[in-house]
């Protein structure tokens, strides 16, 4: 990638728990209707709960939001939930692949397996976003994304609510950019 030329993303993954969902709030409201690279939500949810986050998120955005169904085709324009208690996956043929295994950093869905899928199947096309939360999980993930070329970036851990999870990623230099959530906006904007 030459020094100042940014690829347009083909996917963008957001990733977080907790205090992370009024970041989410904030990004989803500020996408234009017509902002068309798909959005995968990758949020540490409660197995047992009522699953509503997609319903909850559809309230904050013009955009279609859905949750996540195992060998569902990826649509442009679309935001995407992980289900909870599985973990998301992509496939080659640019659909899902939902997968019951072990829990990762005490998480299902895990942020680093969909942030790893992502770069294998997106490379350099891939935007991979990291909020709050309090476990590491999506740290490591971003050290892969980052080595198959695709971009990082951190929510500031000063703005965050709960800074372990950003704080995490940097500490092992795993960010290509450290954002607040309206930089964060900033920067997606540039792709609608």
């Amino acid at each position: 990638m030459e020094k100042g030329k940014i690829t347009r993303p083909s996917m963008i993954i957001i990733g977080g728990s907790a205090g992370s969902l009024q970041v989410v709030f904030y990004l989803l409201g500020n996408c234009p209707p017509d902002f068309d690279i798909p959005i995968v939500i990758v949020l540490h949810r409660d197995p047992q709960g009522i699953s509503r986050l997609a319903e909850l998120l559809g309230t904050k955005t013009t955009l279609t939001v859905k949750e996540i169904e195992d060998k569902e085709p990826i649509e442009k324009g679309c935001v995407y939930v992980c289900p909870p208690d599985y973990h998301t996956l992509f496939e080659d043929d640019q659909s899902f692949s939902l997968d019951y295994s072990e829990k990762i950093n005490f998480s299902r869905p895990s942020i680093d397996v969909t942030f790893r899928s992502g770069a294998d199947i997106f490379g350099k096309e891939l935007v991979c976003i990291l909020l709050s939360g309090a476990n590491a999980d999506g740290a490591d993930g971003l050290r892969y994304v980052r080595e198959h070329a695709g971009i990082t970036i951190v929510h500031a851990p000063e703005e965050a609510e709960v800074s372990y999870m950003p704080e995490q990623a940097l500490l092992q230099g795993r960010a290509d950019h450290i954002f607040l959530k309206n930089e964060i906006t900033q920067f997606l904007l540039q792709f609608s």
